[in-house]
């Protein structure tokens, strides 16, 4: 719960099998220089700060006030970045590890030259829009123009869409015709939105009764301002509406505002409509000049913002993220006080940074940097490199290791690929995987930048998908099998195909003499087998009882694994009453599963039936000691599971009552610890809230609800591997299938010249389902697989998980996020 202040050195180098060793740190650092040591060990990224002020609000901590200075600025690049996106812009190439850092340039200096920026963007978008506007009056002036020309006209009566019902006026019906000739008709025209066209036409047919006149035509250019609900192109529409009486002028123009269509004035005297269309188009090629002046200026202004557009986020961001870190800390009268966490072995190198930056900058002030015990639980800090990145990311998915823990990761990188390799075993698809996989290792740093989720999984966990496809080449060349086909490497003498059986199959039969060795098949399965109608049978039973083996080797391990966490912590209680017991359990009847097993497979069994395992293990609990000679494996059996069984019955009050009854006898007069440090509730230690005060009774029932969960899960988690052999037959049987169905047709085609061309789309076809099929849904289930027996079945034996990550203060990984959060904002 203290510091160790005697660590050894051995215990201080980095490995990948613990934690790194943590110290609790205390910082004296003088206010004057307090920004730039905390931006310095932003840029080293190795110490995690603690709040010393959680009693206080976010509001009123010390530097509110300059956090909201910097959103204010992120808000201001948010806006500029909007504007760069919109114009579509060309994008900055720009080398995504350079970190910018403040210079002779301060954050003042910086705002201002923000502030300036965006004042002039302002006044750009604003300049632009007000000539928008107006070109986009002028434009619909000029199409109304034309388009009331050519209806006046009755240049474009094949386009007209007039109403059925003729105008009525005074009791007189008019036709189309006549409308013209009478002076008391009016019209109105304008412009609107075409998709509103209908509606338009409905609700003025409605409120004037049907007493006008509509016509519309189609503008064919589309309107240079964009839909504000998709973004996309309007196009629009002029109408002219023929209507007699002020009053119904009056309604047209109150529904005209309501559908936000623009009328304009337009004369019935064909002289003036000239004179204004000259007048239109002068004013429209000034205003088309003076906009492209306008729009290349802003541009130019964007590309200019777009070249250090980068460099501000990544400036302001470290900026505010000094303040967010700062507001944690206890503020005195000249000086600030900091703690937090710094791995032991580079606390030295944390003082050599900030010395090194005092001397550049001539700073004078000291900083004080002290060890401190605390009860505080120590974050888990655990050294990763590209390899060993996504193994411990498969680690901590299942839980983060507790302070200095053993870690499961070192292992999973070698029984992780083993165990889906044995799911997945064929040379032909383990060859595949490992140089699709190959590839993206060979050209990571070209493929590093491209964006799509599906790949960015792949690109993470490339080295796992090379170990596994390298483990799946020796798998498939222990089992033999070349995409499910046979290959005899080494000559067979040992297993033939004997077809003077009764009903003439082709079953595999002993031949040779297994006790020279010469005759047996040296490495892996014997091809013969692979074509026998009896291969499914010896199969079966092969794998079954391969994946009890491993699976139970690899559950013991694990158990041992856990006597090294204990013996690390000095649990001799644990050590004791969970381990020996465990171990013992295990062992007795689980491993001598694995031993019959292996026994029988060494055993020669001509002329006679081999016993039944199963039904061993079953009697070996009925019937202890006694076993029946025909089913005995060797002698002296019964006495041997007898003794095996009693150890193993023992061993379930041992694992239920040693740790309570040695915890009371430890703690019974001891006192309870008071702790005097403000910690969070999640950071408390687990050891004083569980021993300290202390109570039999919880202990008894966690102690009694583990030893039913472990000795019921010997069981379990036995038959959980099982499903080694079922993945196992699955995707041979898979393989088998699409070679017989595709591959295996097309070579029975006795005309030459057409199986070449079947074989030519059929391999295709064969090569597209084994990609799709074999590797990918059936490497996506065997992977999954691998991962529950690692998760339940493996670390369950040893590994807590109950820790916490060590998240130190990095700008760093404060950059990597803001490129995401930008990329993603594009």
């Amino acid at each position: 719960m203290t510091n160790d202040k005697t660590q050894s050195e051995g215990d201080l180098e980095s490995t990948f099998l613990r934690s790194e060793v943590m110290s609790y740190v205390q910082l004296y650092i003088p206010n004057e220089i307090a920004k730039y040591v905390i931006s310095e060990i932003g840029e080293i990224g190795l110490v995690q700060f603690v709040d010393l002020n959680r009693s206080v609000s976010a509001f009123q901590r010390n530097y509110v006030q300059d956090i909201r200075r910097c959103e204010e600025l992120e808000r201001v690049l948010r806006f500029f970045r909007s504007q760069i996106n919109n114009e579509n812009l060309p994008p900055v190439t720009r080398d995504p590890n350079y970190n910018p850092k403040f210079g002779a340039e301060t954050i003042d200096s910086l705002q201002e030259k923000i502030k300036q920026n965006e004042k002039k963007l302002i006044e750009f978008n604003a300049s632009q829009s007000n000539m928008n506007k107006s070109y986009i009056q002028l434009n619909q002036l000029k199409n109304v123009l034309e388009k009331v020309d050519a209806y006046l006209a009755g240049s474009n009566s094949k386009n007209k869409e007039a109403s059925d019902k003729p105008v009525e006026i005074e009791g007189q019906l008019l036709d189309h015709n006549q409308v013209s000739e009478n002076k008391n008709i009016s019209f109105i025209a304008g412009v609107i939105d075409r998709k509103k066209v209908y509606a338009f036409e409905k609700i003025l047919w409605r409120a004037l009764r049907g007493n006008l006149l509509f016509y519309h035509d189609e503008i064919e250019e589309p309107s240079i301002e964009r839909s504000d609900d998709d973004g996309e192109p309007i196009y629009e529409d002029v109408f002219i509406v023929t209507v007699h009486g002020a009053e119904l002028v009056n309604k047209i123009k109150k529904i005209c505002d309501a559908f936000n269509a623009p009328i304009y004035r337009v004369s019935e005297e064909k002289e003036v409509r000239d004179k204004e269309m000259q007048d239109v188009n002068s004013r429209l090629s000034d205003i088309k000049k003076v906009l492209d002046t306008t729009c290349q200026t802003r541009n130019e202004q964007l590309m200019e913002i777009q070249k250090d557009l980068d460099d501000w986020s990544i400036l302001i961001r470290k900026e505010k993220s000094v303040y967010n870190q700062m507001n944690l800390f206890k503020n005195e009268q000249k000086s600030i006080i900091a703690e937090g966490w710094i791995p032991t072995n580079q606390i030295e190198n944390v003082k050599a940074a900030i010395n090194k930056m005092k001397e550049e900058k001539n700073m004078p002030a000291s900083i004080v940097i002290n060890e401190k015990d605390t009860v505080r639980m120590r974050p888990t800090y655990n050294i990763t490199n590209k390899f060993t990145k996504c193994y411990q990311s498969i680690v901590d998915s299942y839980g983060v290791a507790s302070y200095r823990e053993i870690n499961p990761a070192l292992y999973t990188i070698v029984t992780f690929p083993f165990l889906f390799a044995i799911m997945f075993g064929d040379m032909g698809h383990g060859f595949l995987m490992f140089l699709a996989a190959l590839f993206i290792c060979i050209y990571e740093k070209k493929l590093a930048s491209v964006d799509n989720e599906i790949f960015s999984m792949l690109f993470s966990g490339r080295y796992v998908i090379l170990m596994m496809g390298a483990f799946s080449i020796f798998t498939g060349f222990m089992y033999n099998e070349l995409f499910c086909k046979p290959i005899s490497i080494f000559s067979t003498k040992n297993w033939v195909y004997d077809t003077q059986s009764v009903d003439d199959d082709n079953f595999a039969h002993q031949v040779g003499n297994l006790t020279l060795f010469k005759d047996a098949y040296p490495v892996g399965m014997d091809p013969a087998w692979l074509d026998a109608e009896n291969k499914l049978i010896f199969m079966n039973s092969y794998k079954m009882k391969m994946s009890v083996v491993l699976g139970v080797i690899h559950m013991i391990f694990g158990t041992i694994i856990s006597i090294f966490n204990y013996i690390h912590f000095r649990s001799m209680i644990d050590l004791i009453g969970i381990f020996i017991p465990e171990f013992l359990f295990m062992t007795c009847i689980f491993g001598y599963l694995v031993f019959t097993i292996i026994f029988k497979w060494c055993t020669n069994w001509s002329g006679s039936n081999p016993p039944s395992l199963l039904n061993m293990l079953i009697y070996m609990f009925l019937s202890p000691g006694k076993v029946d000679e025909k089913e005995e494996l060797f002698k002296g059996q019964g006495t041997v599971q007898l003794v095996l069984l009693l150890i193993a019955v023992v061993c379930v009050p041992w694992l239920l009552l040693y740790r309570p009854l040695a915890l009371r006898s430890k703690h019974k007069n001891e006192k309870p610890l008071e702790i005097t440090e403000d910690i969070e509730d999640e950071l408390a230690p687990k050891v004083i809230k569980t021993i300290i005060p202390f109570s039999f009774s919880e202990e008894f029932i966690n102690r009694g609800v583990g030893t039913i969960e472990y000795c019921l899960s010997g069981i379990s988690h036995t038959a959980s591997y099982l499903r080694l052999w079922a993945l196992s037959l699955a995707h041979g049987q898979l393989s088998e299938v699409l070679w017989n169905m595709l591959l295996d047709l097309t070579f029975k085609m006795n005309n030459f010249v057409i199986r070449t061309i079947a074989l030519f789309f059929i391999w295709a076809a064969w090569f597209g389902l084994t990609v799709a099929i074999l590797l990918l849904m059936e490497g996506l289930s065997a992977f999954l697989h691998a991962l529950r027996l690692h998760w339940v079945e493996f670390n369950s034996k040893f590994y807590k998980g109950v820790g916490y990550k060590f998240t130190p203060f990095s700008f760093k990984k404060l950059i990597k996020r803001l490129r995401e959060e930008n990329k993603a904002n594009k």
